[in-house]
């Protein structure tokens, strides 16, 4: 029997000791980016959401922006200018795994993105045939 494949958007996976994301708390109500910012590693991304780690836990459904940035083989996904770029998306923690010691699990879907061309640079990234599609 074939599994279901309930996902809107093809997962990648990643190197997570080579892409580092910072998670930061955003206010529900007045959408204000608060609280100190949490660091961690991403194991898998798509065009959706993205599974990640962080020392400390997020709730699900807490609000959070994140910055990635994305391994590119020889360097950082690059801009049109060269510069080098980090993605920056906003998103809810939909899931958490804190069962084990150490690091906890979780993952968010992406809301939205924070500049004008985040979205274009992650969709190239994972176009680039750099990253293995995840199961």
């Amino acid at each position: 029997m074939n599994a279901l494949n309930r996902r809107r958007f093809e997962r990648f996976a990643l190197q997570p000791m080579y892409t580092p994301v910072c998670v930061r708390e955003v206010g529900p109500a007045d959408g204000v980016v608060s609280g100190e910012p949490l660091e961690g590693h991403a194991y898998d991304i798509s065009e959706g959401g993205v599974r990640f780690e962080l020392d400390h836990p997020v709730k699900p459904g807490t609000r959070v922006t994140m910055q990635i940035t994305l391994p590119a083989g020889d360097g950082p996904i690059t801009d049109l200018k060269g510069s080098e770029r980090n993605i920056i998306v906003f998103g809810n923690v939909v899931w958490l795994d804190d069962s084990e010691p150490g690091p906890a699990r979780m993952a968010m879907t992406i809301t939205g993105y924070a500049r004008l061309g985040d979205r274009e640079r992650l969709l190239r990234g994972l176009g680039s045939g750099r990253y293995r599609r995840a199961a």
